[in-house]
């Protein structure tokens, strides 16, 4: 088998997996909508999917690492989320939604995290670069959002759950398929965890990333019903998403030629002001159509903030704790700051309204970018000390 050939499966199940993934952030607020429940309500079903997260990453990746396969567990966790899912799309009623939901983000939540670990080391062993096989997952995001978009415009939010299964189904065929690799790693320990939460610089870091990760979260799971607020429809939602995750594919693509080229922390600081900038702007909002043209500085925000905060962790934490502390890093980013955002944005946008909720997203922003200046400028201080 050719090197093309062996990496065909693995790009196509991340297309396929981060197609099912938009139709879930993009849709599924306005399908709870649909439903009947309100903001803060959409709130809470939406802050299931990290609480779930928290949970279940450390079993998924256990099992992992104790039967050394990677593909054996994406098969289990993809079957679970076409079964689970039948059955959350069924539910009437917040306390089954909720309790449905968080069985189905058990099994899905995890999906993403072994997806990209398998392609970080399928990339290290054919010598390839991780962002030609990563786009796929955006591209799949990307054609998704916009296709479904269409479909559901032209038909009924309610009916979401068929091109989720279809897509669904497409990445458990494909898993069938994938190389899988070893998995050297040993579990996680607590005196593992003990010893980075020692860390003060990696610690505080994370603290600092919070303000804008919480933002970040909370316009995910937002900003199609802001859309709604503003006039528009699922096919507007669609197309938000599609101009938004191009850009993020395009940087991603093209990190070989900016990154690296100054202090990982001044892309974080970059990254932080244009994210306090976008939300401003987003608050500023009349009109769908503005939101859709300001849609590209998400791959500004999101694609250069997450690279260079996963590259300036890994460089914080030693090499034998490094899965550890990645572990730590996504339970920040996706897990603790999803739940904050989900909560507080779904509050915010019941009472205030979402322009209100954009105006303290910025606020949010302005404060995690003050906080890590302070952090790169008193780093280097020390630095300069020690010499």
């Amino acid at each position: 088998m050719t090197e093309k050939q062996s990496l065909t499966p693995l790009k196509m199940l991340l297309f396929s997996f981060h197609a099912t993934n938009t139709i879930i952030l993009s849709f599924l607020p306005l399908y709870l909508k649909d439903k009947g429940l309100n903001g803060t309500e959409v709130g809470w079903v939406l802050a299931v999917g990290p609480l779930a997260a928290i949970a279940s990453q450390p079993v998924w990746g256990y099992l992992s690492d104790k039967y050394k396969t990677i593909k054996g567990v994406l098969l289990i966790c993809i079957i679970g989320l076409l079964i689970s899912s039948i059955v959350f799309f069924q539910m009437e009623g917040l306390l089954a939604i909720l309790l449905a939901g968080f069985v189905f983000y058990f099994f899905t939540s995890p999906i993403g995290g072994l997806g990209d670990s398998l392609a970080q080391r399928r990339a290290d062993e054919l010598r390839v670069s991780f962002g030609t096989i990563r786009t796929w997952g955006s591209v799949g995001f990307a054609t998704s959002s916009l296709v479904v978009g269409q479909i559901l415009s032209a038909t009924d939010v309610q009916y979401m759950i068929w091109p989720y299964l279809f897509f669904g189904t497409a990445a458990l065929i494909v898993a069938w398929r994938l190389t899988d690799v070893r998995v050297e790693s040993d579990p996680v320990h607590l005196k593992d965890i003990s010893a980075l939460i020692k860390n003060k610089p990696f610690i505080l870091f994370l603290f600092f990333i919070m303000f804008i990760t919480i933002s970040h979260r909370a316009s995910d799971s937002f900003i199609g019903l802001y859309l709604e607020q503003l006039g528009g429809n699922e096919s507007l939602v669609g197309i938000a998403w599609f101009v938004g995750v191009i850009s993020e594919a395009a940087v991603f693509a093209l990190a070989s030629r900016w990154f690296r080229k100054y202090h990982t922390l001044i892309f974080v600081i970059f990254a932080g002001v244009m994210y306090t900038v976008r939300w401003f702007l987003y608050a500023a909002a009349n009109d769908p159509f503005f939101i859709i043209m300001l849609q590209f500085l998400h791959g500004i925000t999101f694609g250069v903030f997450y690279l260079a905060a996963l590259d300036y962790v890994t460089r914080l934490i030693p090499k034998l704790l490094q899965s550890t502390g990645h572990l730590m890093f996504y339970s920040v980013f996706f897990g603790v700051s999803g739940i904050i955002g989900s909560l507080v944005g779904g509050a915010l946008i019941d009472s205030l309204g979402g322009g209100a909720l954009y105006a303290v997203l910025g606020t949010f922003s302005a404060a995690g970018t003050l906080f890590l200046t302070v952090y790169h400028v008193m780093s280097l201080r020390k630095k300069q000390r020690a010499v």
